[in-house]
Order: structure tokens, then sequence, then C-alpha cells
């Protein structure tokens, strides 16, 4: 059967708008399409493909698992589930692991663990989670009324109630709000659709020393900045505050759909026997890439890279902004960046990823106004650079036609 772009509108609820490219092949940091047409991969299927496409440990990894056994439920677990567990333990501040299919899911866990915690040491008054305007915490009912984002909750009410939402990064706001009805802060270290705009250091620390006031539990929404992709293996470990639970989904699977939730023990011990599950969760064909994944990114040599990399991004888009004069600058960690648009070219974004795809590099948005570079974690200097000059191609195209050209 042959598709394109118009069985999508065929067959697909329309809840999604993609382009007409259907890429059907992928190599490193590169993508083919059906045309054969090859693309610069610089958006990673939304930070999720951090080793970018068809990683040979990772096909290995799923491979051999292909050949033992793919799936048991939670009835019983399974090898690569305890294994990467373990290994997470090893890595990170927390001393257990709940597994599931996304970073949706990884969030809905954390804030049902973060109700069911307080209730159960304080009673059921203590149920407030202080969320932040312009965060995304995925589509569930339950974490899109804890993102900060009108537009995802419009039409979908009533919503879930107790969550209040506050300015990101002001610390006067944060202490005002918090007290002894709080039973969560959850915060992303960066927060990404809301334009790759990083936690100052200041407003981390409030956030652990109000946790610690009210006995509330300090959630990290590690999902998009998580797995390498800040230049550490996670962001909290750049800010020196610790939470109590973290959150965690894209580039752990390296593709392969797996979250997880992590947390110490004793938050861990509020979510007892029957009180929550997934039967997907801990799958074992997801456990054993997500191990293989974890591994590769954990070196060493890859978060160098990581890093190196993040100052050629960095500088790219600075030379970019001063030839082109579409920037005001760049922002983000590691290489999750966000390049944010002048007054002139406003809402304009989505028009700098268009262009792009004519140019063979795919990009993504963080909003109407910041375009966001997602790479893979390992990809060379070269195919960066090449990269990069197909995006300042794309930019020059429409600096030529000016603001209000096509």
């Amino acid at each position: 059967m042959q598709v394109t772009r118009k069985t999508f509108d065929e067959v697909m609820v329309p809840n999604y708008a993609p382009s007409d490219i259907i890429p059907v092949r992928g190599q490193g940091s590169r993508l083919w399409d059906q045309q054969g047409r090859e693309f610069l991969d610089l958006a990673c299927g939304i930070a999720v493909t951090g080793l970018g496409h068809c990683h040979p440990k990772l096909v290995d990894a799923l491979t051999e698992q292909a050949n033992k056994l793919w799936h048991l439920s939670n009835v019983m677990t399974n090898e690569p589930a305890l294994k990467l567990a373990s290994r997470l333990v090893e890595l990170t501040f927390a001393d257990r692991v709940f597994f599931c299919n996304s970073g949706a899911e990884a969030n809905e866990a954390a804030f049902k663990l973060a109700r069911k915690h307080a209730s159960s040491k304080c009673g059921a008054h203590k149920n407030q989670i202080i969320s932040f305007f312009n965060a995304f915490h995925g589509r569930t009912l339950f974490t899109v009324s804890v993102g900060g984002q009108a537009k995802y909750t419009q039409g979908f009410e009533p919503l879930p109630g107790g969550i209040t939402h506050l300015p990101y990064n002001d610390v006067e706001a944060l202490r005002a709000a918090v007290g002894e009805q709080t039973c969560a802060i959850v915060l992303e270290p960066m927060q990404g659709e809301g334009g790759l705009t990083p936690a100052t250091p200041e407003f981390i620390r409030a956030a652990r020393e109000l946790c610690d006031r009210f006995n509330a539990l300090l959630i990290f929404d590690e999902v998009q900045t998580g797995n390498g992709r800040s230049g550490t293996l996670y962001a909290y470990e750049q800010f020196g505050v610790v939470p109590d639970v973290l959150t965690t989904a894209k580039g752990i699977g390296g593709g392969f759909p797996l979250g997880a939730m992590l947390a110490k023990a004793d938050a861990a011990a509020s979510l007892a026997f029957g009180t929550h599950g997934s039967t997907y969760g801990g799958n074992a064909l997801a456990c054993a890439v997500g191990l293989a994944s974890i591994e590769e990114i954990a070196s060493p040599s890859l978060l160098a890279n990581v890093n190196a990399r993040s100052e050629q991004l960095r500088e790219g888009i600075l030379a970019s902004a001063r030839r082109h004069g579409l920037f005001s600058g760049v922002r983000g960690m590691g290489l999750l960046l966000g390049a944010p648009l002048v007054d002139a070219w406003k809402g304009r974004a989505k028009d700098i990823v268009n262009a792009g795809m004519r140019h063979g590099v795919w990009t993504l948005v963080a909003g109407p106004d910041v375009l966001r570079l997602a790479p893979p974690l390992n990809i060379t200097e070269a195919d960066l650079a090449e990269g990069l000059r197909r995006l300042d191609l794309a930019v020059a195209e429409l600096a030529a036609a000016g603001p209000g050209g096509g």
C-alpha cells in the first residue's frame, strides 16, 4: 500500500497537522523521505531520538530482547525492567522507580503520588499542587490541568481542582503561595514548550527550601531536559538541588516508548500495592532498549560531546542573528536551545521550520516566537555544521523576503 499525506486525512483523527514530508528511513543524524530527499535532523522527534536514528547498540538490544521475551505485565516482572531500574537508582538521587510509556504517564504518576503522600501523612486538606504558567506536563486531563497553558484545557472542563499556577522564576510569588495546604511544587528545570526558559538557581533553591519547610514534595519534570539533553544526565545536577520525585521519558528509550518516575523511598512508599499501575509499564522490550540508551548517554564522552556541540550550536545561531537579524539571541541548556525571534518576526517561528525543511534541515518551534533546536546528543561537529549551513540558507531566504513576506 502506498501512503501519502492525503492518507492521514482519510484515516486519522484530525488532532495533528503533520508535514507533507513522510520520512521512511533514518541513520544517525539524517533522515530520508519517500522521494529519497535527505534531511539533517535537528529535532529528534521532539528531543526523543537522542542517539540518532537506528543506533547500533539500541538495535542490538531490541533485537536480542525480541528473541527472548516481549511482555508479561506487572503480575510478574522481568530482567530488563529490574536492570534498568537498578541502573537509574545507581545514577541518580532516586531509591525507587515506576515505569510507564510516556512523559504524560510519568507526570500523572508523580501528581497522584504527591496527593496520596500528603493525604496519607497529613490528611485530605493538604492537596494543593503548585505549577507555573507556560509549563507543559502532558496531555492527560490531570497533566494539562497542572500545565500552565489554557489552550490545552479549553473545552475539556471541568478540570481537576487544587492546582495553583504562578509566574515561572518568580521567587516572591512562590513564597507567597506555598503553605501547609501545599502537597507539591512541580517545575521543569527549563520550560520546553514555554520557550526554552531555564530556571534561575534562586528559583530552584527557593522551591526546595519551601518544600522542606512545608513538608511538600519537589517534583522535577525532566521529560525533555533529562537523559543527557541538558549536558548532564539530568538537569537537576547542574542546580545543586535534589528533587523528591523526577519524571523522565522522551530520550530515555531513544525512540522506543518508555517513561519513568523516579522517587525517594519515603515518597515512593505512598504508592502502595494497588494504588497505581500500567499494563505496559516496564515492558521488557522498552526496558532493554532503555538500558542500552542510558548506558550510552551516561558515558563521559557522550556528555562531553553534548557540551561541545552546544557551544557550536550557540555560536551558529548567534552568527545567523548577526547576518540576518531574525533572532534576538539564544538560550537553553546543552542541546536543547531556543532562538527567540526579534519583534518584527514574532509569530513566524513555524515559517522558519518550513523554510528549513525546504533546505533539508528539520527544526522545531517552542511557541510561535522561538525556534527550538534539539539535535542528537552524539551529532558530529561536521553534521552540525552542515545542519547550521542549511538552516542559515532558510533564514536568509526569509530575510530576503522581509517580515511581511511569504
